[in-house]
Formats: structure tokens, C-alpha cells, sequence
């Protein structure tokens, strides 16, 4: 269960996902200090992704989606100029409610997001999975699967949301569905519109 408040880490490209691993380099003052705060309390981070217009209001507050997703920092580097290189691991979704401003970075009053994954959900991921495998191979780079075969159904499709080349505003997309079940095949749908988008242009000679 997450806490009520947590620091948010706004970012215009970066989506974060359940169960997922986030390489991020931490260079501003006002994130560093959120970091060392963080690695002193619960190592609990949550990522949102910045709306458009966000270079406006950049060095203030700008809006952000108010779905995000929290993450546990499971490496840190402190570099001698006291910038941090660190590793979050995906924990659960949560929704915005309100923001605190005691602090020089973003804190949030959040609703914590629990993905539940039943056994009927089960079932559907495992059938789902060899056409999103597929077309996952289809618009990647190369002939390798993106992901291991042997990984966990649920994993998969987070990791899918999080590595293959999408808009950030894709990834938000999935993130804001309401279960894995539904992201999974909201994913395949947009893999599949990818690849047809691709095999159909430029229109064959006449």
C-alpha cells in the first residue's frame, strides 16, 4: 500500500510501469534533494508525465496527467558533484489529488491504484500473449523478442508498454487503463495499427 503523500518526479518523456525498471539521471537542485529525501525515507518516487505546454512553466509547477505510477528506488549513485544516477522499480499506480508546496520539489496527495489480476484475467493474458509477442517482433528493432520468453504474462506486458519505441503519450494511454487484461489488448491494438501503418505505405505502383 502506498502512503498518502509521496515526491513526484515530472518528466515529459518517461512513463513508468508496474514491476518495471526506470534508469534516471538526477541533475536539478530541487530532484536532488528530492532523491536525498527519498533514500532517507522510504525510497518511494512517483513518475508523471508532464502535459503539453510544459516548457512554459518548466522551472514552476506545469500540469501533469494525474495518473502515474510509483516506483522504489532500487540503486543509487551519488556522484561527487551531487548528482544521482538511480534505478526505480515499478510498484503500483496511484492518482493525483492534490499537490503539497512545503518543499522546493512536487509533492502529491495520492489514491494508490492496485492492478488485480484475477484467474479469469489469467487465462486471457496467457491467450493473449503469442499475438502481442508477435506483433511486438513485428515493429521492433531487429529479430530478437524484446523481452524474455520465459517471463511472467503480467510482467510482459508492462515491460512491452515501457521498452518498445512509443509516444510518451501512448505509454500514459496504457498506463490510465483500468487493468492489465485491458492494457494488454489496448497494446496489441496499437501494435497492430503500427504494423498495418507500416506494410500499407507507400501505396503499391500502378
Amino acid at each position: 500500500m502506498l502512503p498518502p503523500v509521496i515526491p513526484i518526479f515530472p518528466l515529459p518523456g518517461a512513463v513508468l510501469f508496474p514491476n518495471v525498471f526506470l534508469p534516471l539521471h538526477i541533475f536539478e537542485p530541487r530532484y536532488r534533494a528530492m532523491v536525498r529525501d527519498a533514500l532517507d525515507g522510504d525510497r518511494l518516487i512517483g513518475m508523471t508525465l508532464l502535459k503539453p505546454g510544459w516548457r512554459d512553466d518548466y522551472e514552476g509547477r506545469p500540469p501533469v496527467y494525474s495518473i502515474g505510477c510509483a516506483g522504489l528506488i532500487s540503486h543509487a549513485e551519488r556522484l561527487p558533484d551531487g548528482r544521482f544516477n538511480i534505478v526505480l522499480r515499478g510498484l503500483e499506480k496511484f492518482r493525483i489529488h492534490d499537490e503539497d508546496h512545503s518543499r522546493p520539489y512536487r509533492l502529491a496527495t495520492i489514491e494508490g491504484l492496485p492492478e488485480a489480476v484475477t484467474e479469469a484475467d489469467r487465462t486471457q493474458l496467457r491467450h493473449e500473449r503469442r499475438r502481442l509477442e508477435a506483433l511486438a517482433l513485428s515493429v521492433g528493432e531487429g529479430t530478437e523478442p524484446p523481452v524474455a520468453p520465459d517471463m511472467p504474462d503480467e510482467d510482459l506486458v508492462n515491460a512491452l508498454a515501457q521498452y518498445l519505441t512509443l509516444d510518451p503519450i501512448e505509454r500514459q494511454a496504457l498506463l490510465e487503463q483500468p487493468g492489465l487484461l485491458t492494457r494488454c489488448r489496448a497494446l496489441a491494438d496499437l501494435l497492430e495499427m503500427k504494423v498495418m501503418t507500416s506494410t500499407s505505405w507507400p501505396p503499391p505502383m500502378a
